[in-house]
């Protein structure tokens, strides 16, 4: 995948959406001093390039009833194709798992987890989770506090 050529205008431009994907494109243009026709083109050529993925919404767990938030380390008892993409389907499907990495180190994989109480967690880990065919171990640990969250990636200079 090659990485597109960006410019002043066009980082101001991603960097504007970031802090405010909910802006006019008025609002846009006046934050990356470009004229609105301008911004807009530039703006539907990164969408068209696949640079902008897409718009969402975040939402507040908290308010949501969604107060835990674990993340649990899974390694799987065999390895190859089969087991891996059993696996992957069954997380695919869980909407509590908010993030799944295939990772390196002591473990298989690295799930962000959210669940309205510890007994939900549970019930994630041990009837969900750890029943799974082929799931071999779980460990679990419970963020204490949120210190920093963002989905804003770093632009390149």
């Amino acid at each position: 995948m090659q990485k597109p050529e960006l410019d002043a205008a066009d980082r101001r431009l991603l960097a504007a959406l970031q802090s405010d994907a909910r802006a006019s494109g008025v609002e846009l243009a006046e934050e990356v001093r470009l004229s609105p026709s301008q911004c807009q083109r530039r703006l539907k050529r990164l969408e068209e390039t696949g640079l902008i993925a897409g718009y969402g919404v975040r939402l507040d767990r908290r308010r949501l009833g969604l107060d835990v938030v674990a993340f649990v380390q899974v390694t799987l008892a065999r390895h190859g194709d089969d087991p891996a993409e059993t696996f992957h389907a069954v997380l695919r499907d869980m909407p509590e798992v908010l993030e799944a990495h295939a990772i390196t180190g002591d473990a298989d994989y690295l799930l962000r987890v959210v669940a309205p109480d510890l007994q939900a967690f549970s019930d994630i880990v041990l009837k969900r989770l750890l029943a799974l065919p082929g799931v071999a171990t779980v460990r679990s640990s419970l963020s204490l506090g949120e210190i920093k969250a963002t989905d804003a990636l770093p632009l390149p200079e």
